[in-house]
């Protein structure tokens, strides 16, 4: 019979999290989460099959903590932009996990298809508000989510890596230049992406 696991599987998900958080992905040892919880490691393969197992698991809750952010949008007008902002702001004050979940290497990943699924139902949820907002086709959506999203995101690598400093009032007048810009380039059908765009189920 195999041991009993000292703490539960969420006990130490949440562990290496904040470890995560405050150290960056690096920290993400066996040995230091053991120490974290004030164990050895033992614990931790008891819960898991090995440490690639633990990590996709603090992934998820990482993404989780991200979609937290992200649904404080809701309510705003537009809440694209709003979105957008929440996801910069999850870059100020989590950066390690900015880093975690954006900035490490996904070697499965061939183009922004890839990154669209990875980010689940708050991709989906940014396309349709863009389609309801701006009446735009599913096709026109998506795309106008990718070329917002891949700046936005490089607004939050440069903040994440303390490579830049920006104000909110900075952001939001970035956020809006950018995404009346593709709108009106979308619009006038001078606008690619450079992936193929699945069609909506």
């Amino acid at each position: 019979m195999p041991p009993k696991a000292k703490y539960t599987r969420e006990e130490i998900i949440e562990t290496a999290l904040e470890l995560a958080a405050e150290k960056g992905i690096k920290a993400l040892t066996a040995r230091e989460i053991g120490a974290a919880l004030g164990v050895s490691s033992r614990p931790i393969f008891t819960a898991f099959q090995n440490m690639d197992e633990l990590l996709a698991e603090v992934r998820k809750a990482a993404l989780s903590r991200f979609e937290e952010y992200a649904r404080k949008a809701e309510g705003f007008t537009p809440v694209y932009k709003q979105l957008g902002l929440q996801m910069i702001l999850f870059a100020v004050e989590q950066p390690k996990l900015y880093r975690l979940l954006f900035m490490t290497e996904k070697p499965e990943a061939k183009n922004f298809d890839d990154v669209f699924v990875n980010l689940g139902d708050i991709a989906v949820l940014c396309v349709e508000v863009i389609q309801q907002d701006y009446g735009l086709s599913y096709e026109n959506a998506r795309l106008l989510f990718e070329h917002n999203w891949i700046y936005t995101y490089a607004i939050g690598a440069l903040i994440a890596t303390g490579v830049c400093r920006f104000s909110m009032d900075e952001i939001q007048d970035m956020l809006s230049r950018e995404f009346v810009a593709m709108l009106m380039l979308i619009k006038a059908g001078k606008a690619e992406s450079c992936t193929t765009i699945p069609q909506k189920q």
